[in-house]
């Protein structure tokens, strides 16, 4: 099996490029043989704690603690909302405003509740493809960056699926028609969510940032190609590179 794409490592972390369709750990609910956690085991050979997920279907940065120590620090860090998040997503139609955010609660499963739950979005670039749907000749997508200052389980898709601007590739929050004109004429099969930054403090060499960036590798890239959106993309990392610095700047 192909090894895991390492972006991190040190002594007291490692941050890898998941791929889509692997879960991070197994749980209660699925009890599947190949997970990133065994898998960056074998690969390094020592012990790792994991300190925030990504749903299976999103790829992206995903960090491991290598020691309990560090990853208190983490999980602290992640759980008061000191950690930025960045994330690549291919939505239906063109939102707008540009740029916006979403305040709107997300349902909590496990205490049965909603809780807080913001998003802000910048629409990064647009195409109209010849793709008829029930609707119209055409279809319109757009390429956004999404920022959670929140970290509810599917904050990103439900946010985009309540302004009328689902996923491609989400087959719970999703539009199933453009799910599959994207699998018809794209060849493409996945959620295109994707963890693309985050930006931390280290949670031991306290004067450094950790700016951690994740390229797209596989289907998701083959997409951003046919789209004509590789200017784009390539302008949104090097954003991303700047803001990380600024922050960098002030810690």
């Amino acid at each position: 099996m192909k090894p895991l794409e390492i972006l991190h490592h040190d002594q007291w972390l490692v941050a890898v490029n998941k791929p889509p369709g692997m879960l991070v750990h197994r749980s209660h609910l699925s009890r599947e043989r190949h997970v990133i956690l065994q898998r960056l085991r074998d690969q390094l050979g020592q012990r790792l704690y994991p300190v925030h997920r990504l749903d299976r279907a999103t790829s992206g940065v995903l960090l491991f603690a290598l020691d309990p120590k560090t990853a208190n620090s983490l999980t602290t860090t992640f759980g008061e909302g000191r950690a930025d998040k960045a994330y690549l997503a291919v939505v239906r139609g063109w939102p707008e405003p540009e740029t916006g955010h979403i305040d709107r609660p997300v349902r909590d499963d496990a205490r049965e509740s909603h809780r807080e739950a913001r998003t802000d979005y910048r629409r990064l670039a647009l195409v109209e493809m010849p793709f008829s749907n029930r609707r119209h000749d055409t279809s319109r997508y757009a390429l956004m960056q999404l920022e959670p200052e929140t970290g509810r389980r599917h904050q990103l898709r439900i946010h985009m699926e309540r302004i009328a601007h689902p996923i491609i590739g989400d087959t719970t929050h999703g539009d199933g028609e453009h799910n599959r004109l994207f699998r018809q004429h794209l060849d493409c099969h996945r959620l295109l969510l994707h963890a693309s930054a985050l930006t931390l403090a280290h949670p031991v060499e306290q004067d450094k940032t950790l700016a951690l960036q994740a390229p797209l590798r596989g289907e998701f890239s083959d997409v951003i190609q046919t789209l004509g959106w590789r200017d784009a993309l390539t302008k949104a990392f090097a954003g991303l590179s700047v803001h990380q610095h600024h922050q960098a700047g002030n810690i």
